[in-house]
């Protein structure tokens, strides 16, 4: 099942897609909300409700995010993109990053739909794209193992984390992660596929064999497979409820893929080519199972002047 929330003759929706038509669910109706039901059962039940209701073209809406999120955790678990990235500041993977999927909280007041434009963040000049897969939570649970987070994992979608590497790079070495740098906007979508329809790319080891995909105006510029996380999507989420909740709604994401971003290949080559995003620039991405976004880089506003630091008295 493909789920979807849009917007239609102004008024917001949510409804599931069947081939290029989506059937509205009653009006006020939250994909949030039915995830904290008896779920996907809860969707049938409401279809049959709204069976009078004539289906809309996926052409004619505009996509919102699938849901708003009440957490995102944003984990990093390509080795090859780490790597990457690692060659980009003359060093190498942290032996660290191999004893636990670690993440990070990112901002779930910044999600943007599949096809909404971009605006450049305040102050940046170095604008990236980040092609990820994100777990969205159904049932919420802590302390969860492995075999039982398979459960709680309501669905999929595809994840775009933008990056200002400036404001990345000039606040990372105050040691609190990456903060300003990740705060603009996060493409979420445009659908979310229950965990079902993915079943057929599960691997033997519990990974999804999904080919991933994403264009630069047009031209490729990375690709890899989902299966080579280093860690599953329930091995994730049981870590994520180590003595914390994960409740409904909450996203996580995959973390980059291999080749996945710009900073990554700047890594390996060690010259900025292709060059940072500018305004009318099209990010497009392809998951397989999952579907595609496509966002344009527009115009943002510029930064309100801060005063530095003021000197200790």
């Amino acid at each position: 099942m493909k789920l979807v929330s849009y917007v239609h003759n102004g008024g917001e929706r949510c409804g599931v897609v069947e081939d290029d038509l989506i059937r509205p669910l009653p009006f006020g109706t939250r994909l949030l909300d039915l995830l904290a039901l008896d779920f996907p059962a809860t969707v049938d039940r409401h279809l049959a409700r709204a069976v009078q209701e004539l289906p809309v073209r996926l052409a004619d809406v505009r996509l919102l995010p699938p849901l708003l999120p009440p957490s995102v955790r944003d984990f990093v678990t390509f080795e090859r993109h780490v790597e990457g990235i690692a060659q980009r500041f003359g060093g190498r993977i942290a032996p660290e990053w191999y004893a636990a999927p670690t993440f990070y909280f990112t901002n779930p007041h910044a999600m943007i739909g599949a096809h909404d434009d971009v605006p450049v963040p305040p102050g940046c000049q170095v604008l990236d794209y980040e092609l990820e897969v994100a777990a969205v939570i159904g049932r919420p649970g802590r302390d969860l193992t492995p075999a039982q987070a398979r459960d709680h994992i309501a669905g999929y979608t595809i994840f775009n984390d933008w990056s200002a590497r400036d404001i990345q790079a000039r606040e990372m070495p105050a040691q609190m992660g990456p903060a300003k740098g990740k705060d603009s906007a996060t493409t979420l979508g445009p659908f979310l596929v229950t965990a079902d329809e993915l079943a057929p790319y599960r691997t033997a080891e519990g990974l999804l064999d999904v080919e991933m995909t994403v264009r630069v105006n047009g031209i490729e510029t990375g690709r890899d497979t989902l299966a080579n996380m280093a860690w599953t999507f329930e091995e994730m989420v049981a870590y994520a409820s180590r003595g914390a909740w994960v409740r409904t709604g909450d996203v996580l994401g995959s973390g980059t893929c291999g080749s996945g971003c710009m900073a990554e290949l700047w890594g390996r080559t060690g010259v900025e080519d292709p060059p940072p995003l500018k305004v009318g620039d099209v990010v497009t991405m392809t998951v397989a199972g999952l579907g595609t976004v496509a966002n344009r880089v527009v115009p943002g506003a510029e930064p309100v002047p801060l005063p530095p630091a003021r000197a200790r008295v």
